[in-house]
């Protein structure tokens, strides 16, 4: 009689699935396990979402007669300080300047006026933004033309906030009282020298040479809060009373 092969693959079978089970069972208790000893599954971290970098403004100086909005800003800008015609716009220190085919950041023509005078750039590691931490600042700019020389240039300026405060300069006010003594316009002049900066925006460097003027290659820098500090205490009538030793500006009490 022949035997059951078939019982005989049956039992071998439910040997193979225990061991299977078995198997399974013990990766299942390993995973659990090893799960435990390391602690809590922290929660995946959310991905930060960055707010998209507004793009600079840029005062375009060769669009200043096209561009409507852009003069009457220029405008606005100017009233505030009393001027029309010394200078040719006013930036602040978060935007650009456009002079011809050359663009610039004010932030990078401001880095450099800092490493002049030997301040120390404080930079947000953050932001990777350069600034002194005191907020947005003003800045007038003057584009040299032919024929400029930086003397005049400050008249101009001078004269133009004169004119606003009512009192007429004469062309022949910056001119000497007598040999070796100088008017007191003229001494505001030679203090001007002191307060502005020349910058060659077509190669982006500030000029030490003020008295080589390249028309429309180069751009007069006026502080315009640290000028009108100044200004705003100068009475005319006293003007000739004012003392200039190469870097203070003062007049003496009587």
């Amino acid at each position: 009689m022949p035997k059951n092969n078939n019982s005989g693959n049956t039992s071998k079978l439910w040997i193979i699935a225990i061991i299977i089970a078995v198997i399974i069972a013990g990766v299942v208790g390993y995973w659990l396990w090893s799960q435990k000893d390391a602690g809590p599954v922290a929660p995946p971290i959310p991905k930060k979402i960055l707010a998209p970098i507004k793009p600079q403004q840029v005062i375009d100086y060769n669009e200043l007669n096209k561009d409507q909005k852009l003069k009457e800003l220029m405008q606005e800008r100017k009233a505030k300080y009393g001027l029309k015609k010394g200078i040719d716009i006013i930036t602040k220190s978060d935007e650009s300047v456009k002079v011809g085919e050359s663009t610039v950041p004010m932030q990078e023509i401001l880095d450099e006026i800092r490493l002049k005078l030997g301040d120390i750039i404080e930079k947000d590691l953050k932001s990777g933004r350069t600034g002194s931490g005191r907020g947005t600042k003003e800045f007038g700019i003057y584009v040299v033309q032919p024929g400029d020389n930086i003397w005049n240039i400050h008249f101009k300026f001078l004269k133009d906030y004169f004119d606003h405060k009512g009192v007429v300069l004469s062309p022949r006010s910056d001119e000497p009282i007598q040999p070796g003594q100088s008017s007191g316009v003229g001494k505001l002049l030679k203090f001007s020298e002191n307060t502005v900066q020349i910058y060659n925006i077509k190669e982006h460097k500030l000029d030490i040479d003020l008295n080589l003027i390249i028309p429309l290659n180069k751009i007069v820098v006026y502080n315009m809060e640290q000028i009108f500090t100044l200004l705003d205490l100068v009475d005319y009538e006293k003007v000739n009373r004012i003392q200039f030793d190469g870097e203070t500006l003062w007049i003496p009490a009587e």
